[in-house]
């Protein structure tokens, strides 16, 4: 698989509409701010944990927690302050910067995912179905190949890539491994390809079932 430690950026977001970006940066989970940002009870669990100083006890029991969203646990481990021994593939997600612009697909380990497509029209997927879970387990398998193969990123998470690459984002815990390369070659990567070739059978059963208008 490609795996670039240094890449040519650009300046600017990735869509035209600003509530479009924020989701955008929400798929990451690496920054509490832009969800504490949105909640109008900051009070409320998990929340008062995640952004008032909590106890790595009170973190773990929270990511332990089988009924803890992914979203969550991701953010959790990024305030612990005692490194976990855990693996956990908790998050995917999968960027194709096209001409006509940024097209993402992001699953979570919980059956849940997002997809910006490059118009910024968005599906937001909660209901976990038979087939959607299979879908994302068959990405997950494919990701987990990857993350054994390659190193943790140990940089700050970098801008959306540039046009005609596609990058391909894992989250274990609060750490950030990603692949990145020409869409025509990332595709034809193993690894990668297997990666991108289970997503767009995730995308496209995301935009089929979809109640949102099509895209």
């Amino acid at each position: 698989m490609v795996y670039l430690g240094i890449l040519h950026q650009h300046a600017g977001k990735p869509y035209q509409d600003e509530a479009t970006n924020r989701l955008y940066e929400l798929l990451f989970c690496d920054d509490i701010e832009y969800y504490s940002s949105t909640l109008a009870d900051k009070t409320k669990h998990p929340w008062e944990l995640l952004i008032s100083p909590s106890t790595d006890e009170q973190l773990f029991e929270l990511i332990n927690d089988d009924h803890t969203e992914s979203r969550i646990k991701i953010l959790a481990y990024h305030q612990l302050r005692k490194l976990s021994d855990s693996n956990n593939l908790l998050g995917v997600i999968i960027e194709v910067s096209l001409p006509e612009g940024l097209d993402v697909l992001a699953a979570y380990s919980d059956g849940t995912a997002r997809y910006i497509n490059y118009t910024g029209k968005v599906i937001i997927w909660e209901t976990q179905t038979k087939e959607s879970t299979e879908l994302i387990h068959a990405l997950f398998a494919a990701s987990q190949n990857v993350v054994s193969q390659i190193g943790a990123w140990d940089g700050e998470r970098l801008p959306y890539p540039k046009q005609g690459n596609a990058r391909l984002t894992f989250l274990v815990r609060n750490q950030l491994y990603f692949g990145e390369g020409g869409i025509g070659v990332l595709s034809q990567d193993p690894t990668g390809g297997s990666v991108l070739n289970e997503g767009a059978k995730l995308m496209e059963y995301l935009i089929h079932h979809t109640l949102n208008a099509p895209l």
